[in-house]
Formats: C-alpha cells, sequence, structure tokens
C-alpha cells in the first residue's frame, strides 16, 4: 500500500443545532494503527466518528496531511475512506443480493455507467471472504440474518479498499467467535498500513486496540496507548467508577463492577 496521509482533526467547538456535542478536539488518526472510540451513553463517540468522515460540516478543522478534506474531489474523498454506520441496510435495500450490496463498495472506483470490472469482481470476492460470507454471497438480504446483514456491511466497506476505515458499532448483532474474527480483522487492516477506527461498546474489545480515545461530556479525556495505566484510570472515570479491570496473557480486560 501506497503511503497513507494522516487524518488530522482540529475543532474548537462542533455543534448540532443549539446543542454543543464535541470541543477542544485535536486528534489525529495514523496509518497502521487502530483506534477503537470509547465512552458512556451520549458522550458523542458517533458524532466524533461522523465528523473524521466528513459527514459534518467542520470546514477547514478536517485534513488529510496539509490539505483540507473539503478540498478534494469527492471522488477522491470516496476513495480515501470506507464508512460503516449503524444499521444502514435496515428497512433499504433488502432485495440486493449480498454481492450486490459488497458491490457497492465499489462505486467510488467505478466509471460513470458504474459497470464492474475485474478488479471490482475480485475486491467483492476477497471482502466477501475476509467475513466468511461466501457461501450466502448469492442470497437477497432480506433472508440473512441481523448478524449476516452486518457482516455484508463490513464487506462493503472492506471492498472500498480505503487507507482509512471508520466503522461506528461495528459489531451490533454479531456473536461472540464472529467478534473475535472481526477484531482480527481489524488487526491485519491496520497491519497493512491502513488507519482504522472504531466506536465500540465492547470494552474488552477495545482495549486490544492500539489507542483509545475516551469520550465524556463531549471532550476527549485521553488519547493514547489501549494497555496504559492512564487509559484505565480514565475509563473509570467515564464510567463512573463502575468497571473493574482484570489482566490475562493478551493484556487488561474492563468488565462491569
Amino acid at each position: 500500500m501506497n503511503a497513507v496521509a494522516p487524518l488530522h482533526l482540529d475543532l474548537a467547538s462542533l455543534r448540532l443545532g443549539e446543542r454543543e456535542v464535541l470541543r477542544d478536539l485535536r486528534l489525529t488518526l495514523r496509518p497502521g494503527e487502530w483506534v477503537a472510540v470509547v465512552g458512556p451513553n451520549g458522550a458523542g463517540k458517533s458524532t466524533l466518528l461522523r465528523a473524521l468522515a466528513g459527514l459534518l460540516p467542520t470546514g477547514g478543522a478536517l485534513r488529510v496531511g496539509d490539505q483540507a478534506w473539503a478540498l478534494l474531489p469527492r471522488r477522491q474523498r470516496a476513495q480515501a475512506l470506507a464508512w460503516l454506520g449503524p444499521a444502514e441496510l435496515d428497512g433499504t435495500g433488502t432485495e440486493l443480493r449480498a454481492e450486490e450490496a459488497v458491490m457497492l463498495g465499489r462505486l467510488p472506483h467505478q466509471g460513470w455507467m458504474g459497470l464492474a470490472s475485474a478488479a471490482d469482481r475480485a475486491a467483492v470476492d476477497a471482502a466477501l471472504a475476509a467475513v466468511e460470507a461466501l457461501p450466502w454471497r448469492h442470497r437477497p438480504l432480506h433472508s440473512l440474518s441481523a448478524g449476516e446483514r452486518q457482516r455484508v456491511l463490513l464487506a462493503r466497506a472492506l471492498a472500498v479498499q480505503a487507507p482509512r476505515l471508520l466503522l461506528d458499532e461495528p459489531l451490533t448483532h454479531l456473536d461472540s467467535p464472529h467478534q473475535a474474527d472481526w477484531l482480527r480483522l481489524m488487526r491485519a487492516q491496520a497491519d497493512q498500513g491502513r488507519a482504522v477506527c472504531s466506536v465500540l461498546h465492547e470494552l474488552h474489545l477495545a482495549l486490544r486496540a492500539d489507542r483509545l480515545w475516551v469520550l465524556h461530556d463531549g471532550q476527549v479525556r485521553y488519547d493514547g496507548p489501549a494497555q496504559q495505566p492512564a487509559a484505565r484510570e480514565a475509563l473509570q472515570a467515564a464510567f463512573g467508577q463502575r468497571l473493574r479491570f482484570v489482566q490475562d496473557e493478551d493484556g487488561w480486560l474492563a468488565l462491569p463492577a
């Protein structure tokens, strides 16, 4: 993979309507690193990820390297970042077959007629294989379970083959074995040089990330390695001292107190 420029977000305040949701944002998403965004309900995690994805107006506060995100051509932005939002397939496009839904991730690479190339088909096959969805590639989405549809969404994001991967609650509906598969897949994506950022409620998995962004009351209270003592202190403060931490051979785990 070619060199990937860091993604910078430097924003004094982000408001949705009359409400200030986030403030004092100075964050960098680096290539080859997986960042987990964690915090209590209402902390602003999803809003932060949407701002980082360029889905909210930030002006020149969002930059790729030294270049403002908003000034990049639309096609270049679509190729530079893959996005997975929560419940994106609920009630829409359910007549699509699984492989057709994943092919939507290739649109940024196709011409105006939207004809799939051999490279597009290979990317779709690789993405379906990565989430173990090849056996039911021809099934319509409405025939799949909620967990299977979530894996189709992940495959669609992977099919973009973007250098940056942003995932909002990607583990929704996934059982524990498939959550473990997802963990290994994100590690592989980062090891290949991609910048990965995911909003997670599963703190035991978030602590396996390279870096944590701990949000509380609209501010990032910790930005650093996930296994440091300061990360656990920030999590305790954010969740009102309602966590306990245990250590296993792979590192620290966060559990309800």
